[in-house]
């Protein structure tokens, strides 16, 4: 069982503990593999499709792991108990989706020890999201792949009584800890983004219609966000080469 780079990611950040639960697990490797390197004693692999799910029992079964993987057909986390899994996975959908996820399942997300999440869009929406529901992101990570980007977050409930922390524009955009410890992934995937939106913000310019007036505002504040987020890459690169 030869798993992707991203997957292989999403399992060392999964890192250790009782039970994980793989919400959306396809084709259920990443359970396997959990269970195989003995990172967890036992694996709830769920999906909203019967055709993924039945792909994921025969390679439960073909691995011989039938009593440590119980599959479960649910949307979400519906099927998931609350306290049943000290750490939830949720990856390969885009951040819209797993935002209602989250909000759906919110008492059982909340009780998890630990989730790992890796949304395929709206990653600055998601971050928000987030930080303003209770969460602590606790890692980051940002990998390209056969031409595409993925974030990889480490998430945690906050304990009640503590307070969430404030980030700034920019960290909500492009990942406060991925912009602290100047991340050469991000940083490439910046720099053509900054160029997209410059393209994109000349073209609305030009086009000078109702419909780009309208979205020109949007554009350049992300666009400056952008900048903001590629000078604090920038500031202090000298002395790492």
């Amino acid at each position: 069982m030869e798993l992707s780079r991203r997957l292989t990611a999403l399992i060392h950040m999964a890192g250790s503990g009782d039970t994980v639960a793989d919400v959306g697990c396809d084709h259920g490797f990443v359970s396997i593999a959990l269970i195989r390197e003995k990172k967890y004693r036992r694996a709830i692999a769920m999906d909203i499709r019967q055709d993924p799910l039945a792909r994921a029992r025969e390679h439960v079964q073909e691995a011989g792991l039938k009593e440590e993987i119980a599959l479960r057909l649910s949307d979400g986390l519906d099927k998931l108990a609350p306290g049943e899994a000290d750490a939830i996975l949720i990856a390969g959908m885009g951040g819209p989706l797993m935002i209602s996820i989250l909000e759906r399942g919110e008492e059982t997300a909340r009780r998890a020890q630990k989730l790992i999440l890796s949304p395929h869009s709206e990653w600055g929406l998601f971050r928000r999201f987030l930080l303003s529901h209770g969460y602590r992101i606790e890692a980051e990570e940002m990998l390209q792949e056969e031409g595409k980007y993925y974030l990889l977050l480490q998430v945690k409930p906050v304990p009640e009584g503590e307070e969430p922390k404030i980030w700034k524009p920019e960290e909500v955009a492009y990942g406060k800890i991925l912009l602290e410890k100047k991340d050469p992934v991000l940083r490439q995937y910046l720099g053509g983004r900054r160029e997209v939106l410059r393209q994109l913000e000349e073209q609305l310019r030009q086009a000078d219609t109702e419909k780009s007036r309208q979205r020109l505002p949007q554009i350049r504040q992300e666009r400056e966000l952008a900048e903001i987020a590629w000078d604090r890459l920038e500031q202090g690169m000298k002395f790492l080469v």
